[in-house]
């Protein structure tokens, strides 16, 4: 049997800063056959994209508030990148798309994406 493709969903904070997020990114997910693998509270992007290597996926979407989003999203994502990830980020990027596609972000997911 082929082993189904994996996304990392890298849970940025605290709990209250990314399981909104991070249940929208695996409902999503997993929907299209895709097994969502959580790191849950990565304080720094070197833990984020440590983990994302250990997981064994291709994909990384990143999963947390607006306000860690500010200040974490576009040095996270560039770790992810670094570390071979396909990035993702749950929710709108807004007037930070430029920035965050700058960083290695290629796609955003909300509720209402196609």
């Amino acid at each position: 049997m082929k082993e189904r493709p994996k996304v990392f969903l890298a849970n940025l904070g605290k709990a209250a800063d990314f399981t909104a997020r991070t249940t929208f990114a695996r409902n999503f997910f997993e929907a299209g056959g895709i097994v969502a693998i959580s790191g849950d509270g990565l304080a720094s992007p070197e833990a984020a994209a440590k983990a994302f290597k250990a997981s064994g996926a291709k994909i990384a979407c990143i999963c947390s508030s607006d306000e860690i989003y500010a200040a974490q999203a576009e040095e996270v994502a560039k770790a992810l990148k670094g570390a071979g990830a396909s990035v993702w980020l749950a929710g709108r990027a807004g007037d930070k798309e430029a920035a965050y596609k700058t960083a290695g972000i290629s796609g955003f997911i909300y509720a209402g994406c196609d």
